[in-house]
C-alpha cells in the first residue's frame, strides 16, 4: 500500500511538472510573423502558435485559456509575436488586434482637379500608367458606388466619373488595386455628402439629380477662390438656368483644352463640344472637375440675389465683381480692367 501511494505520489509531481514546464515560455527567439484567420477559434489559434514555435504546448494554452476566460475577443489579422512571450502577453495582443501594420500610400487630390489629373497623380503614388485608372475613371465598372450614387452613363460625358472623385488626402493600403482605390474615393463622397444635413431633401427642392448638382459645384469650384463668394456664383448659375440664359463660363472651355490658358481668345469660345457653355444653353453634359464640399454646400444652397454677370477682380483679390444687367457688366469689367 506504502509502494501505491509513493508511486502515486510520484506521478502526481511528475504531472504537475510536466504541465508546469509545458507552461513556460520557450526559450527567446527572432520574432515570428502569423495569421488568423477571420472564423478561427482559440482552439485553432492555439495550434497556430504551437506550430509557429511561439509557446510549447497548444494544449495547455487552450487549458490556461479557460481558466482565465479568455480567448472568446481574439481578433483576426496578421500578428508578430517572439518565442518567449508569456500567455498574458500573447491575450493582451490578440485581445487588442495589435496587428502588424501594412504599408500603406498617402496622396492628396487638390479640390478642382480634373479627372485626367487625378489620374496622373495615382500613377504617381502607385506606380502605374496614368490610362490603368483613367480606363475605370471612364468606365466605372465593377464599382458598388457607381450604382449607389445613380452616376449616369453617357456618351457626352467625357469621363464618367468625372466629379465624383473626392477632393481629399487618402491613406490606403499599398496592395490596393486600381480599382479599390478609386472605389475609395467614390466613398468619401458619399460619407461627405451624409455630413451635410438633408441634403436629399434639399436636392430635390431645387429638382436637381446628384449630376446636375456636382456639375453645378464644379463650375463653382473652377470659377471661384474666395470661400464667400461661392454660394453667390452658384447664384448666378442658377438665374441664368431659369431665364435660358447660357452660362458663359470660361471654365468649361478651358476643360476641353490639353493645357490651361492664361486669357481664352474667340476662337476658344467657338470650340464644338456640348461642355462649350458659349455655344450651348443649359448646364455641360456632367462635371468638369472635383468639387470640394465648400462648392458642393454652395450650389446646394445658392445665395439669392438678382445678379446674372460677375468679372473677376484685377486687383490680385482674386475675387469677383457682380452685375444685375449687361450695363452693369460692362461698368464692372471697365472697373476690373483699371485696377
Amino acid at each position: 500500500m506504502l509502494i501505491i501511494i509513493l508511486l502515486l505520489a510520484a506521478l502526481g509531481g511528475g504531472g504537475a511538472w510536466y504541465v508546469w514546464n509545458g507552461m513556460q515560455p520557450v526559450e527567446p527567439g527572432q520574432p515570428v510573423t502569423f495569421t488568423i484567420e477571420k472564423g478561427m477559434g482559440s482552439s485553432e489559434i492555439a495550434d497556430l502558435l504551437e506550430e509557429n514555435g511561439i509557446i510549447r504546448k497548444g494544449l495547455f494554452f487552450k487549458g490556461y485559456l479557460k481558466w482565465v476566460k479568455e480567448g472568446s475577443s481574439f481578433k483576426a489579422g496578421t500578428y508578430t509575436a517572439a518565442p518567449g512571450d508569456t500567455y498574458d502577453a500573447l491575450i493582451a495582443r490578440l485581445n487588442a488586434g495589435d496587428v502588424v501594420k501594412k504599408a500603406t500610400v498617402v496622396f492628396t487630390i487638390p479640390e478642382g482637379y480634373t479627372a485626367r489629373q487625378i489620374a496622373d497623380k495615382l500613377a504617381a503614388a502607385w506606380n502605374q500608367k496614368p490610362e490603368v485608372f483613367l480606363k475605370i475613371i471612364d468606365s466605372g465598372a465593377g464599382l458598388e458606388a457607381v450604382s449607389r450614387l445613380g452616376i449616369p452613363e453617357d456618351s457626352q460625358l467625357r469621363h464618367r466619373l468625372e466629379g465624383y472623385l473626392f477632393p481629399e488626402t487618402y491613406e490606403l493600403v499599398k496592395e490596393s488595386t486600381p480599382e479599390q482605390v478609386v472605389e475609395a474615393m467614390l466613398e468619401q463622397l458619399e460619407k461627405k455628402l451624409d455630413s451635410v444635413g438633408g441634403w436629399q431633401a434639399k436636392l430635390k427642392e431645387r429638382g436637381l439629380s446628384l449630376h446636375e448638382l456636382l456639375t453645378v459645384a464644379s463650375l463653382v469650384e473652377r470659377e471661384v477662390v474666395v470661400d464667400r463668394e461661392r454660394p453667390i456664383v452658384a447664384g448666378v448659375i442658377y438665374n441664368r438656368l431659369d431665364k435660358g440664359q447660357k452660362l458663359e463660363i470660361d471654365a468649361t472651355v478651358q476643360y476641353l483644352l490639353d493645357k490651361q490658358k492664361e486669357r481664352l481668345y474667340e476662337k476658344d469660345l467657338k470650340v464644338d463640344s456640348p461642355y462649350n457653355t458659349y455655344k450651348n444653353e443649359g448646364l455641360p453634359p456632367g462635371p468638369i472637375s472635383s468639387p470640394g464640399l465648400a462648392s458642393i454646400k454652395a450650389a446646394l444652397e445658392p445665395e439669392a440675389s438678382d445678379y446674372y454677370f460677375y468679372v473677376t477682380k484685377k486687383d490680385g483679390s482674386q475675387g469677383h465683381l457682380f452685375g444685375k444687367t449687361y450695363k452693369e457688366h460692362l461698368a464692372n469689367i471697365k472697373k476690373s480692367e483699371q485696377n
